[in-house]
């Protein structure tokens, strides 16, 4: 419900009152915002990344006058561009209070809200010793800044000690042409510079650098933390790092053309059945780039046209899988939009041209010669015609048809609820009452469903064993398989559709039954 228009005034006068007073100035919607270029990878999927594309454009040169602009929308979805230039710490950042923001001290805070760009202009945007936390939102654009010095332990503290961190049900973000970095690893108090978990998706991170840090960055914070994924890395920076680089916990990571240097213990760690498609990157002066390493839990790598410069190898142990020293594939991973490659022997110097901020948000044209995106026409970097034919794990794009339909199954485990299924969060779930039974969903009127996805909850990935799906209108088998994931059917309109679990290993739970019409 709407407020009363006196309400919205007065609320709307207070936070001008906040900008005013903090370093924030108002514009109106304008074209030629700052933002070069559009969305990458994985970014570029479900629906796409676009940020505060057609909304209004502000300058801010405090963290409170970020808040303020966040806070002075008609609404948390209403589109907007934050242009920042200056030092951005503690001492000039506070929490600001509104309808269309959820802020706090110490931190910027970007919550419960979507359709947000925050680009670095002018002389620059440095984030000193403060974090950005990205919880429960989506659409969001980082360009063109530096984070630098966030700790988790000493003073000042800021965002567990991540630079930028993601969590619980964040989707749509592409960071670009930034800086993180830190001075030092977790005893000197710091954690990670670009950390996903708890149900965090279609992630970018391109043309950045990243370095001085124990920790470059994780998807997922634990071995049951599998619900992220989806993340491209490209022509990126990684350089001084102890490890995690990244450091993958289940999900899919496209990860081509960055330049490793100097990773001392560890680099792309997949593990708990992540996989990741590892593309024409160069590894240089650097130990145990790729492989499972620190746990028994194995995860996956599909290698192709990467360079391996003075890299050692550590001896496989019950807990550590290098790849190499001659890494070979042990997956496949098909990637579902366009891209080209730049060759590996190239990839040092087109990232030192491109990566990082206030490089002039240059990018490569895909063979290895930097270009400028035009700001007024933005198009995103050159593409492939010929993307990988669409594997069928990879995740179905488009409106979740489930979202607000209707839901029953067979008998039900204590604590547990059909429409869980079907609400669009994966921290509720559905379970049988033994080790098999049946969920569906269902319409009012007739619905076209090509494709599903059946989403298991946090800590039992893996308990479904075979399953069918049956047509709730006719009771006809559209498909039968084994294990969760994306499941093809026949393009099929109905009001029902069920699946069917007839096996399984421990208490399944089914977080998100999906729908799709294709």
């Amino acid at each position: 419900m709407r407020r009363p228009l006196a309400l919205r005034l007065n609320a709307a006068l207070a936070t001008l009152a906040v900008a005013a007073a903090t370093g924030v100035v108002m514009s109106m919607p304008e074209a030629s915002a700052a933002v070069a270029g559009s969305a990458t990878g994985y970014a570029s999927q479900n629906g796409g990344t676009t940020g505060g594309a057609g909304g209004e454009t502000v300058r801010a040169t405090t963290g409170t006058a970020l808040h303020a602009a966040l806070c002075g929308r008609a609404d948390s979805s209403t589109p907007i561009t934050i242009e920042v230039e200056g030092t951005i710490n503690h001492g000039n950042t506070t929490k600001v209070s509104g309808d269309s923001c959820n802020t706090a001290a110490g931190v910027i805070e970007l919550k419960q809200i979507s359709n947000v760009t925050i680009v670095g202009v002018g002389s620059g945007a440095v984030f000193d010793q403060l974090g950005i936390h990205i919880r429960q939102s989506s659409n969001i654009i980082i360009q063109n800044v530096t984070v630098k010095n966030v700790k988790k332990s000493g003073s000042p503290t800021s965002n567990g000690g991540d630079a930028i961190g993601m969590e619980s049900d964040v989707r749509n973000v592409w960071v670009d042409h930034s800086t993180l970095e830190a001075s030092g690893g977790e005893s000197e108090g710091y954690d990670g510079l670009f950390d996903m978990k708890d149900n965090t998706q279609y992630v970018t991170l391109s043309y950045s650098t990243l370095r001085n840090s124990g920790r470059g960055g994780l998807i997922g914070s634990s071995e049951s933390d599998t619900s992220n994924g989806y993340v491209t890395y490209h022509h990126n920076l990684y350089e001084n790092i102890d490890s995690r680089a990244p450091l993958l916990r289940g999900g899919i990571a496209h990860i081509y053309n960055n330049h490793y240097v100097n990773l001392t213990k560890s680099g792309i760690n997949s593990r708990a059945g992540a996989r990741a498609k590892v593309d024409n990157n160069y590894f240089q002066d650097s130990k145990d780039v790729l492989g499972t390493f620190y746990t028994d839990e194995a995860g996956y790598w599909q290698v192709s046209g990467n360079t391996f410069d003075n890299v050692t190898w550590s001896e496989p142990a019950d807990d550590n899988n290098p790849a190499g020293p001659d890494p070979e594939s042990n997956t496949t991973v098909s990637i579902p939009y366009s891209y080209k490659l730049d060759g590996a022997s190239c990839v040092p110097g087109i990232v030192a041209e491109t990566a990082g901020a206030n490089k002039g948000l240059k990018v490569s044209d895909g063979n290895c010669s930097p270009q400028t995106p035009d700001p007024t026409d933005p198009t995103p970097d050159p593409t492939d015609p010929t993307p990988d034919p669409t594997d069928p794990t990879d995740p179905p794009t488009g409106t979740n048809l489930s979202l607000g339909a209707g839901a029953d199954g067979s008998s039900k485990a204590s604590g547990s609820s059909y429409g869980n299924v079907r609400d669009g969060d994966m921290s509720t779930s559905w379970s049988p009452a033994g080790s098999t039974g049946s969920v569906s969903v269902k319409w009012g009127t007739a619905t076209s469903v090509s494709r599903i996805n059946v989403r298991e909850a946090s800590g039992s990935t893996g308990s479904i064993g075979s399953w069918r799906v049956v047509n709730g209108d006719t009771g006809a088998v559209l498909a039968s398989g084994s294990g969760a994931g994306v499941i093809t059917v026949p393009q099929t309109s109905l009001k029902k559709v069920t699946i069917e679990i007839t096996g399984s290993t421990g208490t399944p739970k089914v977080a998100e039954f999906e729908t799709y019409a294709g």
